[in-house]
């Protein structure tokens, strides 16, 4: 895990309430590269936090690459020392390996550790001698993370990187930049330069920096801080804030934008046009969903949305599955119906060879060595390819580390934890772009159970189907034809009457007392339900409920071709 550390920022940090570390912990995932390269833009250090047990995972490497790539030095923080297995001196060792592998000066080698226990509020600059306060870990950082470095700090030498936006109802969209050089004051005129675009003039309303866990008006601010600042409707991430004075004669050029890697995911959004659309959501319309969907591309630089031959149907493109479905877990919320296709991932053509490569991604899962063997199986067949395995000292659990292609990816979590009765841990980062491996990779190898008809699901259908397999419905669930209400026990789908009722008769049966148990239903989460979904099926997402169905659209497709 990653924290950046700004001497504007340190406030914000400490103590870390639960929003803070949640959003924190997103953007230390890979499929967050975006949100990672716009805080780097602001910090002045990193503090490094390890599991005192597990040491770096994938994600840490991800992290801690770009943070040694822009020349920051790290602080790390050994955390959790207070759990049984913990094993600080050899994660030490284990982070100064990482530190070596991916290049890290001799300065930033010699990096300082500090111990801690998040849980308990404790710190200290020894495993076994923490103080009951985090002062010594506010200490290091004021000791081993060197101070802004401002060459120029004249007015006119005015350079921000926007690498944030936010918006505010009576304001209108305001910036996060970090003065580079040069200061500003409000109301002066300034200008939005970028390499590749044309300038973009105007004047600074109001300008806010960060003071703890809010921010504050000021008149002015100087190289070294984060600002926020209004009056610049066409602001964007990647601008650079420069003086307009004097019509910007002696004003400075634009700094380097944020350079974000390419998408390697994507899926469709669109209207939500299922028998029970309309419900629960307050926003169902195509211009509400569009609105929404190129509003979020002014924070997230990491997103792509395109337009389809469909109206009512939106390409998005990102970072990987959570990025995405992050997105539509918050769309949700706000109160939008959605329907949502299956996963794919994006090919690209190599300039160089002109063969079409895929991403792939490296995948570390820990597991008890009973279950090993399923695990293996799992990513073989998705045609991975081995790179270590062994036994992790502490704990006992054996780590297999494969690198496996995106679209084996897809789908994977979930069996994986069911072969291996929910006990493995699976860490994954995107590795590179590699040759595409020829023919298709097996995502599923069990069908799904269909609604055979419209209507409410009764306990004698569930009672009737469920001897089929696994159901995702229980009783009084509202379902339509076609919808998927469990998971097949073979390969291949099967249509299910789960509104199926017990015919009323003046007959006595001699089976009458013989009752059947209903099995406890299966329910699927967002990310789940978007691992489960196959080529012809889509998910029907309302702000309380997840429906998953066969794609009316391909249905007419396959009629059509059969003809």
């Amino acid at each position: 895990m990653l924290f950046s550390v700004s001497w504007s920022l340190i406030p914000l940090f400490f103590p870390w309430d639960d929003d803070t570390y949640d959003s924190l912990l997103s953007a230390c995932s890979a499929d967050f590269g975006g949100e990672v390269e716009r805080v780097l833009n602001m910090a002045d250090g990193v503090l490094l936090v390890v599991d005192s047990v597990e040491g770096p995972k994938p994600q840490t490497r991800f992290v801690l690459d770009k943070a040694l790539k822009k020349g920051m030095k790290a602080l790390v923080v050994v955390n959790k020392v207070d759990r049984p297995a913990a094993r600080p001196e050899y994660v030490v060792d284990m982070v100064f390996d990482l530190f070596v592998e991916l290049g890290a000066t001799d300065e930033q080698t010699d990096f300082r550790v500090v111990y801690a226990s998040g849980l308990n509020g404790q710190a200290g600059h020894e495993a076994n001698g923490l103080e009951d306060t985090m002062g010594p870990l506010l200490d290091a950082v004021l000791e081993s993370i060197d101070p802004p470095r401002v060459e120029k700090t004249e007015p006119e030498a005015l350079q921000a990187l926007v690498s944030n936006i936010d918006y505010d109802p009576f304001k209108g969209k305001m910036g996060i930049a970090r003065i580079s050089n040069g200061s500003i004051k409000s109301g002066q005129a300034v200008a939005l330069a970028h390499p590749d675009k044309d300038k973009k003039t105007g004047r600074v309303g109001n300008l806010f920096v960060f003071d703890n866990l809010g921010k504050t008006e000021v008149p002015e601010a100087k190289a070294g801080e984060i600002i926020m600042f209004a009056g610049l409707q066409d602001v964007e991430i990647g601008d650079t804030l420069i003086t307009n004075e004097n019509n910007g004669q002696n004003a400075a050029g634009p700094l380097e934008p944020i350079a974000v890697e390419q998408p390697t995911v994507r899926m469709t959004i669109g209207v939500n046009k299922s028998p029970l659309a309309g419900r629960e959501g307050k926003f169902l319309t195509s211009r509400m969903i569009r609105d929404r969907l190129f509003k979020e591309l002014d924070r997230n630089v990491a997103l792509q949305v395109e337009e389809t031959d469909s109206a009512d149907r939106y390409q998005v493109s990102g970072r990987g599955q959570l990025h995405l479905t992050v997105l539509i877990e918050t769309m949700r919320r706000e109160g939008f119906e959605l329907e949502v296709g299956p996963p794919t991932v994006i090919y690209k053509t190599n300039p160089e060879s002109g063969k079409i490569e895929e991403p792939w991604e490296s995948v570390e899962v820990r597991v008890p060595e009973e279950y090993v063997g399923g695990v293996v199986d799992l990513l073989n067949q998705r045609k991975g390819e081995l790179l270590d395995m062994g036994i992790e000292e502490g704990e006992g659990l054996s780590v297999v580390k494969y690198v496996v292609p995106t679209r084996g990816m897809l789908g994977l979590r979930s069996g994986l934890l069911t072969a291996t009765r929910g006990t493995a841990i699976i860490d994954s980062v995107f590795d590179s772009y590699r040759p595409k491996i020829a023919g298709e990779i097996q995502s599923r190898d069990k069908g799904s159970l269909l609604a055979f008809a419209d209507g409410k699901v009764t306990t004698f259908g569930i009672e009737g189907a469920q001897e089929r397999g696994r159901m995702m419905v229980n009783a009084g669930d509202d379902t339509y034809k076609g919808m998927i209400v469990g998971i097949h026990q073979r390969p291949g789908d099967l249509e299910v009457n789960v509104c199926k009722t017990k015919a009323l008769t003046n007959m006595r049966s001699a089976t009458k007392g013989i009752t059947t148990g209903i099995t406890a239903s299966v329910e699927l989460s967002l990310d789940a339900s978007v691992e489960y979904l196959a080529a012809d099926e889509i998910l029907e997402v309302t702000p309380s409920t997840f429906r998953m169905s066969k794609n009316p659209d391909m249905a007419k497709k396959n009629k059509g071709g059969k003809k």
